[in-house]
């Protein structure tokens, strides 16, 4: 009966992976308001790392990877490597995870932004010689982790909401079986 639950979790999870994916994909680029646009994988895989510990972290990172290695150019692994990383370093901190406790998460939404913002410039750019730092920083990474910050405070509290829906319902079953 445990597996089954967890299964059902996995797939729930998922589910919301390919879900962000497919807004990230589809649906941003036709917003042309926006100059950037937040990385919803990523937050989904920090988030994840956070509440759940390392393990889901990196599964959520891998799935999430996984996707962007599939639909993107570049060598196969090179999304899949920086977001299970991304899993596991945001996994450290589960054993602060508090529900009420939203200063850690925006901290950590924006130190995940930098570390795969300045992951894909020195693979992407600093190798091929694009030296110019400052204009990706204050043009493209900066204006990321705003936005990425601010959809955190609502993406966040929706999975805290499911979180506790999942815990509570797991509950009232076990309850009921016993």
């Amino acid at each position: 009966m445990l597996l089954k639950k967890k299964i059902k979790r996995i797939m729930l999870y998922m589910l919301l992976i390919l879900t962000a994916f497919i807004t990230q994909t589809c649906i941003f680029p036709l917003m042309p308001l926006f100059s950037a646009k937040p990385n919803l994988l990523l937050i989904l895989t920090f988030s994840f790392g956070f509440m759940y510990g390392c393990n889901t972290g990196m599964l959520c990172g891998l799935f999430s990877g996984l996707l962007m290695d599939l639909f993107y150019t570049g060598p196969f692994g090179f999304y899949s490597l920086i977001f299970v990383y991304i899993g596991y370093i945001n996994g450290l901190f589960s054993r602060y995870y508090y529900d009420d406790f939203i200063t850690l998460p925006l901290i950590l939404c924006t130190g995940s932004e930098l570390i795969y913002n300045l992951y894909i410039y020195v693979l992407r750019f600093l190798l091929r010689a694009k030296l110019d730092i400052g204009y990706y920083f204050f043009n493209i990474i900066l204006p990321e982790i705003v936005f990425s910050v601010i959809i955190t405070l609502i993406i966040y509290r929706l999975l805290l909401k499911l979180n506790k829906k999942l815990d509570k319902l797991q509950d009232r079953r076990g309850q009921n079986v016993a």
